[in-house]
């Protein structure tokens, strides 16, 4: 465990504040979201340190210190520097958890949930009466997450592709790295008035040497099932991580997808269709068996 500088009391008031500020960031007043970062103790999820922090310009640093407090900040840390994975930030995560409104008592599968730190916040949103299924692929971070979150009987972390997952209905789903297009069970394992909040994104071409493979083009998007479709919705730019496994998007996907985001006008969509047939000129962009629409649903 890093150092502590700080009393069990003072570190409980740092967390406080660093909630404030997250939420104030993230622009949301839900205050549920801010009492779940509240609590969460975020340095549990970091892995050993010295710690790595991303840097503005790309790539990462180390912190000099291995003070407890110094995890309480909106920056990106590493998890795996040489994937790309990071702790992400906590105003985004804040800004994306206030658009899947979760309730208590809801079931969240939460897709590439890492080391378990967003998926302890969804606990927290879920109360003791719901439950978070938590998808790792990496064996590594899933084994991170589920040391982390033994106490938490209300989360069940899984090592598996996430385009497998949910394996059940759900009232939410919560994706954290970035996608082509969405796997069928985020849409077909939605229950009536369900909510997924995903990162579309087009991978960067060519692979760096180190660092991940990370989207260029890059949006957070909001679909809600409802009694006669999915309505969807633009929520801003999120540039996450790129999916690999079954998610990974071949070269002609990535071609048509960038065509659309340079065309621009990802922000009036208003409905997402599956396997349905969709009306020519009415769509954003049209993917094998779904399509993103300007009509609503």
């Amino acid at each position: 465990m890093p150092d502590a500088m700080f009393t069990a009391e003072e570190l409980a008031l740092i967390r406080r504040a660093y909630a404030h500020q997250v939420a104030a960031t993230a622009a949301t007043t839900n205050p549920r979201i801010e009492a779940a970062f509240a609590v969460v103790p975020r340095e549990e999820f970091l892995g050993a340190p010295p710690w790595q922090i991303a840097g503005l310009g790309g790539g990462y640093r180390p912190l000099g210190s291995s003070d407890l407090v110094l995890a309480y900040q909106d920056v990106l840390f590493a998890l795996q520097p040489d994937k790309g994975v990071n702790n992400g930030s906590p105003s985004l995560h804040a800004r994306l958890l206030a658009e899947l409104d979760v309730q208590i008592g809801d079931r969240v599968a939460h897709i590439g949930a890492g080391t378990g730190y967003y998926s302890a916040i969804l606990a927290e949103l879920v109360g003791a009466t719901g439950h978070v299924y938590a998808v790792e692929m990496d064996s590594g971070l899933a084994g991170h997450a589920q040391a982390a979150l033994v106490d938490r009987t209300n989360v069940t972390v899984i090592t598996a592709d996430g385009n497998q997952w949910p394996q059940q209905d759900v009232d939410a789903i919560y994706v954290n790295f970035a996608v082509g297009r969405p796997a069928a069970p985020w849409i077909e394992r939605l229950r009536p008035g369900g909510r997924l909040v995903l990162p579309l994104g087009v991978p960067r071409q060519g692979r760096p040497s180190n660092g991940g493979r990370h989207a260029s083009h890059g949006a957070a998007l909001r679909i809600e099932r409802g009694a006669t479709g999915f309505a969807a919705r633009w929520i801003g730019n999120a540039y996450f991580v790129c999916a690999e496994g079954g998610l990974a998007i071949d070269e002609n996907e990535v071609e048509k997808l960038t065509a659309a985001f340079k065309r621009g006008g990802i922000e009036f969509i208003k409905s997402l269709l599956w396997k349905i047939e969709p009306r020519v000129g009415r769509c954003w962009y049209i993917g094998d068996q779904w399509a993103l629409c300007y009509d609503d649903a």
